[in-house]
């Protein structure tokens, strides 16, 4: 049976396994010296579960924010424009937004619509071919369109859990693998959704329950016995991860690209969407600390979502999926201390089906501009080969 089928069949368990995958991998591409990559250094970091991007940077300077959010705007974060203020849990961040080294993209979207799928949105982002859905006739990642089309480029995946490499490198250009020191750490909603995905098949049940039991032996042998480790749990897992990208960023890999998840936000968003925000905080300035600023001052960072949320919060204290959203960027290579795209406005006529916030921007085109400044791509190469279908406007000058 098909996985993706069978996971859209337990709907909301599918939805959670979209949102909170239990598969971890970092990306790496890197050039043998013919490739004209130069000294920049690409960061794309996958936000799964679909980032709320009006509680990212929040539009409090318009007073029908607070109308459509009653709970969720309560709390108060650094001013960024005087119209727009950051998400309190990223103050850490506002010394690199006033160095210039820190923006945002309001109202971006895929052109991915109305089914606001997890997995779909996941594979179009990931796929950059536009409405292509995974039934369709391009299947492979832009990253690994790049790694075929221009010679000279080479790419590893490293592997945190699972055995097959992100949707961004899936293609016939050839990738090598290996699996890094990470500990498998499963939460307490991993290991019931587990139990609820195989509960009625004696085979898997058993299989699962076994495979549980082996990684708690693992993790207490990794911590002298106790019963959680030492290093401060899904905060460490991020050092790691981030420690061990920028290890290979400081050689010869020029492109890095991982994932955090944990954004879907349907209950108590101010709680639940609070650890991703120190998560995504923490990886930022790690990057910046460990890279130095001798790489760092040629390094950009990409967040992007699968789709935005909806702009009123539900009875649950949440969000539901959307469609217009935010990515935030970061890197001294970055022109940045600003709020990117077009802003439509929260009337309820602006909003995508009166409900949603309307995209103004494709992701592809920031990232397509990105590889151009950076690497000098031709533009033809990224709208033809890379991102297919894309028309990528005006240079909106993401590089300083």
């Amino acid at each position: 049976m098909d996985r993706r089928l069978f996971l859209k069949s337990l709907t909301g368990t599918a939805c959670s396994l979209a949102a909170h995958p239990m598969m971890t991998t970092v990306t790496l591409a890197a050039s043998d010296g013919s490739a004209p990559l130069g000294d920049h250094r690409l960061v794309v970091v996958i936000l799964r579960g679909a980032m709320d991007g009006l509680d990212l940077v929040r539009p409090t300077g318009d007073p029908l924010f607070a109308r459509y959010r009653p709970t969720l705007s309560t709390t108060q974060g650094p001013d960024l424009t005087g119209y727009f203020s950051l998400n309190p849990t990223l103050e850490g961040l506002m010394p690199l937004w006033q160095a210039g080294q820190l923006g945002f993209v309001q109202a971006t979207s895929t052109p991915y619509r109305d089914q606001r799928s997890h997995f779909d949105g996941q594979d179009i982002l990931e796929a950059g071919t536009g409405l292509d859905l995974p039934d369709g006739t391009v299947r492979d990642g832009w990253l690994n369109r790049m790694l075929q089309a221009v010679p000279g480029l080479r790419a590893q995946t490293a592997f945190a859990i699972g055995t097959s490499s992100a949707p961004l490198l899936q293609g016939p250009a050839p990738v090598s693998n290996w699996q890094p020191d990470l500990r498998l750490d499963l939460s307490a909603q991993s290991r019931l959704l587990l139990d609820h995905i195989y509960h009625d098949d004696t085979l898997f049940r058993e299989a699962a329950t076994e495979a549980l039991s082996l990684t708690e032996n693992i993790d207490l042998s990794r911590t002298n016995g106790r019963t959680s480790p030492p290093t401060g749990g899904p905060l460490a897992d991020t050092d790691r991860l981030t420690d061990f990208a920028a290890d290979r960023l400081g050689q010869d890999t020029r492109i890095a690209a991982f994932s955090l998840s944990g954004w879907d936000t349907h209950r108590n968003q101010q709680g639940g969407i609070t650890p991703p925000l120190r998560r995504l905080e923490r990886v930022v300035l790690r990057l910046a600390d460990r890279l130095g600023p001798q790489i760092w001052d040629k390094t950009l960072l990409l967040a992007m979502t699968e789709f935005g949320r909806t702009v009123a919060e539900n009875g649950s204290k949440g969000t539901d999926h959307g469609t217009g959203g935010a990515m935030l960027m970061a890197g001294g290579a970055l022109r940045g201390g600003r709020i990117m795209g077009q802003w439509p406005g929260l009337d309820e006529a602006a909003l995508y089906q009166r409900r949603d916030l309307m995209p103004t921007s494709d992701v592809r085109a920031w990232a397509a501009h990105a590889m151009r400044g950076m690497y000098g791509f031709d533009r033809a190469l990224l709208e033809s080969n890379i991102f297919p279908g894309l028309t990528m406007g005006d240079d909106p000058g993401l590089l300083a």
